[in-house]
């Protein structure tokens, strides 16, 4: 696992009303500070990556459907530099992801129904000096394979 990131699985409580779970708790310490939640909806079979962030952290949620989350140290002090963790979120396994500042972050979407993501910051974003860098999602130093292959 890429240092500094933290992959939760969540707790569902189901009853005959229907179903809770709790995403992130002040009390799980897991951003330094708050900044912005946002939510977005992706189409199946869309790829957004790559980006990161030189000052925020995100912690990502995926609301509905289903994807693929790439991620790729780019610290160069970090114990797990250009190291790429895969991992899958969404509503068969639920799940939260903190990715830290300097991991490059993007996500596929699986399956034939759009997803949304729900997610946290710990900046509000800037519109004259936001701070995302972006990287092609085919970006030869990261050289991950998006194609599903069945085995």
């Amino acid at each position: 696992m890429i240092d500094g990131v933290v992959f939760q699985k969540l707790e569902k409580y189901c009853d005959d009303r229907g179903t809770f779970m709790e995403i992130v708790r002040e009390d799980q310490h897991l951003l330094r500070r708050f900044g912005q939640m946002s939510v977005s909806m992706s189409y199946p079979g869309v790829i957004k990556a790559f980006h990161y962030h030189r000052e925020q952290d995100d912690l990502w949620y995926f609301v509905s459907g289903n994807a693929q989350v790439v991620l790729h140290d780019l610290r160069e002090s970090s114990s797990t530099y250009r190291e790429t963790d895969v991992y899958y979120m969404g509503e068969e396994n639920p799940s939260v992801l903190l990715i830290p500042k300097g991991v490059a972050h993007g996500y596929r979407l699986l399956g034939i129904r759009p997803a949304v993501i729900v997610y946290l910051t710990t900046h509000t974003y800037n519109r004259e000096r936001p701070d995302e860098e972006r990287l092609p999602w085919n970006d030869p130093d990261i050289g991950f394979d998006w194609s599903t292959r069945f085995r």
